[in-house]
């Protein structure tokens, strides 16, 4: 069973919207930090926003701040990512993770099955 599952991703137009959920199945993830990740074809898996396991602390990466926004709600096990703004580059499979600590770290505990987002130009 996967733990983690990833919806919301599609075709989207440049400078349009997507919000992309990831919902906890099978256990619950309230104390670990939560991430989004991305992989475009060829590329290495990059992290893109983390969020702590209360939600008070978050990051970005430089490519993405001020346009996408990570979030939680834990009463849902659930964590967010409303992307704006979305540019051909960000096109890629985005991974939903749950690192195995309360605050962002480089220990991925457990990985979606990733969800394809595509920007046109």
């Amino acid at each position: 069973q996967v733990p983690l599952v990833e919806s919301g991703g599609g075709l989207v137009q440049a400078g349009g919207s997507l919000r992309l959920s990831c919902a906890a199945s099978g256990r619950t993830f309230t104390s670990n930090a939560m991430g989004w990740f991305r992989q475009a074809p060829g590329k290495e898996r990059d992290i893109v926003a983390a969020i702590s396991w209360s939600g008070a602390s978050t990051y970005y990466a430089d490519s993405v701040k001020a346009r996408f926004t990570i979030s939680r709600d834990n009463a849902k096990n659930t964590v967010y990512l409303q992307m704006n703004s979305l540019k051909p580059e960000d096109t890629a499979v985005y991974y939903c993770a749950a690192f195995s600590t309360p605050y962002r770290s480089d220990y991925v505990a457990y990985w979606g099955q990733g969800t394809q987002v595509t920007v046109s130009s």
